[in-house]
C-alpha cells in the first residue's frame, strides 16, 4: 500500500505534517507513521499554552505495537489541541490528514516552515 503525501503540506523527516493557516500551524502524523504504527489506542496531548522549539516532543501516540513521541515541527506556542482524538485515537488511523490532527502552533518563526521537507522531498525519503 503506498501512501498518501498531499501536496499543500510540509513535512519532517520525524513523520510530522504542518499545515500552515496564516499564523498558526496544524500538526499531525502523516499516512506512513499511521500505517507503521498500527492501531492508535491512545494520544496524550501537550496544554494549551505551552511554549516549544521545533524538534521538541510535545505529545505521545501509543499503538498496539509502540509508543512514540510526536514532535513539533516548528517553534511557537501551542494554542489548539484536538480532544476528539484524545477521545478517538482511531482517527490518527483513519484520517490523519483531517480529523487525526493533534496540536495547533502559533509560529515563532515562519521561516522554519519553509526548512520542512517538501511533498516531493519527503516521498523521497519514505520511497513513494
Amino acid at each position: 500500500m503506498s501512501s498518501q503525501v498531499p501536496n499543500d503540506l510540509r513535512y519532517a523527516k520525524s513523520h510530522e505534517w504542518v499545515r500552515v493557516n496564516g499564523d498558526v500551524a496544524t500538526v499531525g502524523i502523516t499516512d506512513h507513521a499511521q500505517h507503521e504504527l498500527t492501531d492508535v489506542v491512545f494520544v496524550e496531548l501537550p496544554n494549551v499554552g505551552r511554549k516549544v522549539r521545533a524538534g521538541e516532543a510535545c505529545a505521545v501516540v501509543e499503538s498496539v505495537k509502540t509508543a512514540s513521541d510526536i514532535y513539533s515541527p516548528v517553534s511557537g506556542e501551542i494554542v489548539g489541541v484536538n480532544k476528539a482524538v484524545a477521545d478517538n485515537p482511531a482517527l490518527v488511523n483513519s484520517s490523519p490528514f483531517g480529523e487525526g490532527w493533534f496540536l495547533q502552533v502559533r509560529l515563532a518563526n515562519a521561516a522554519e516552515v519553509e526548512g520542512l521537507l517538501t511533498p516531493e522531498a519527503y516521498r523521497a525519503q519514505i520511497g513513494v
